[in-house]
């Protein structure tokens, strides 16, 4: 895995398990004793995105802000987002990059990056977005049931 992605799960440890707000990753402190053990239980609960679970169903998106979309990751590498009750379209684009899903997605103005990280026992996965380059939320993303074809 890369260093990147080794920072960016750092960067999710410490929101997920000590509850404290965003740090940036040039702002990421490196684990004491005490939270390299409590990191490394942590991510026996992460496990890898497989190519093929993807794009086989909807993802519902969610922020710590309340604001809630439906995303539609495409197999050439699009995707489309809607905002869940009136509609509104983004779209952007995704792809596979060490097990984690990257996510960029474009509204108006705005560029909104994130990688989402797969839990192991849920469906409802994790990420930390930057807007225009800053940190901006945390996000829940869960995969919903494929249609039966």
């Amino acid at each position: 895995m890369s260093e990147k992605k080794t920072q960016q799960l750092l960067q999710l440890f410490y929101r997920e398990s000590a509850r404290v707000r965003l740090l940036d990753l040039d702002a990421l402190p490196a684990p004491d004793g005490e939270e390299q053990l409590a990191l490394n239980d942590w991510l026996t609960t992460k496990r890898q995105f497989s190519s093929d679970e993807i794009t086989t169903q909807h993802w519902i998106k969610t922020c710590c802000a309340g604001y809630i979309t439906e995303v539609k990751l495409h197999p050439d590498g699009s995707l489309e987002e809607y905002t869940l009750f009136n509609r509104l379209p983004t779209t952007g684009n995704w792809q596979l990059v060490d097990g984690a899903i990257e996510l960029s997605i474009f509204k108006g103005d705005n560029h909104y990056r994130s990688v989402v990280f797969a839990n192991k026992n849920s469906s409802i996965h994790s990420a930390i977005e930057y807007k225009n380059g800053e940190l901006h939320a945390y996000l829940k993303l869960a995969q919903t049931r494929p249609l039966p074809a």
